[in-house]
């Protein structure tokens, strides 16, 4: 479901002002004006709408020096995508799409009008959900060691009162961390599956540190929010020693990747 648009700028176009350019939150699709109540990054002046056969970018004016990734810039950003969810399915820009002037807003939405409307209608009625899985890595070792023979007699060996050989530290670190990686790896996999009947779609991103086992995005149907919770909150139930950070709903963010490719006029 993944779907890259290139899309080129070339020649120079009047931009919004000297001083100000256009910032682009997301398309959508709509044919008359469209207001949304959240403030814009920069709240001096308001979100609204640019229009092109059907679709519409949701925008906001900019200082037109570099925008910075500040955080209160990002939830800006974050505040006007969950706005336009409330009633409109959204292919999400990343973060800093700023374009010089309306027009090229526009030519943006004519060169990529089809794939726009073909990812539009593969996302429709669709949200995205995070979920983050965290372990009690201690209890996940004590596990190991209680199950696996080898390991636990290298850990007794270390436990000794004569100073270990650096080949049985090294043989049990290398042991620990590869069950480790197996044990992560099928709990990831038991919980993807457990999840898979109350989703569209699914999608693990890299984790962060030791105690995060599984950072997904899951695609959900609109109507089938509070299923998709519901289990969430099972298996929170169902497994001793981990903890479920649940979040959303999002804008389908890692169903959509968006790369614009622009040249800058001379």
């Amino acid at each position: 479901m993944n779907r890259v648009i290139d899309c080129e700028e070339r020649g120079a176009v009047p931009l919004v002002s000297p001083e100000r350019a256009l910032y682009v939150y997301g398309i959508v699709r709509a044919a008359r004006p469209l207001h949304f109540d959240a403030a814009a990054i920069d709240e001096r002046w308001p979100v609204r709408t640019i229009h092109h056969q059907g679709l519409a970018a949701v925008v906001s004016e900019v200082p037109a020096a570099a925008l910075e990734a500040t955080r209160a810039n990002l939830l800006a950003h974050e505040r006007v995508n969950a706005a336009i969810l409330r009633d409109h399915t959204v292919i999400p820009m990343s973060f800093g799409t700023v374009f010089r002037s309306r027009e090229d807003v526009e030519e943006l939405l004519r060169s990529a009008h089809d794939t726009f409307v073909d990812v539009l209608a593969k996302v429709h009625g669709k949200i995205e959900f995070g979920l983050k899985v965290l372990w009690d890595r201690d209890q996940a070792i004590a596990a190991i060691e209680a199950q696996d023979e080898e390991i636990r007699e290298l850990r007794r060996a270390l436990a000794s009162p004569q100073a270990p050989a650096f080949a049985t530290r090294m043989e049990y670190g290398q042991r620990l961390d590869a069950a480790l990686v197996r044990r992560a790896q099928a709990h990831a996999a038991e919980f993807l599956e457990r999840l898979r009947d109350v989703c569209v779609a699914s999608r693990c991103n890299p984790t962060v540190g030791d105690r995060m086992i599984m950072n997904a995005a899951f695609l959900v149907q609109r109507g089938r929010e509070a299923a998709f919770e519901q289990r969430v909150r099972a298996l929170d139930d169902a497994f001793d020693g981990f903890i479920f950070q649940f979040s959303g709903p999002w804008p389908p963010y890692n169903f959509v990747a968006i790369r614009l490719r622009r040249e800058q006029a001379e």
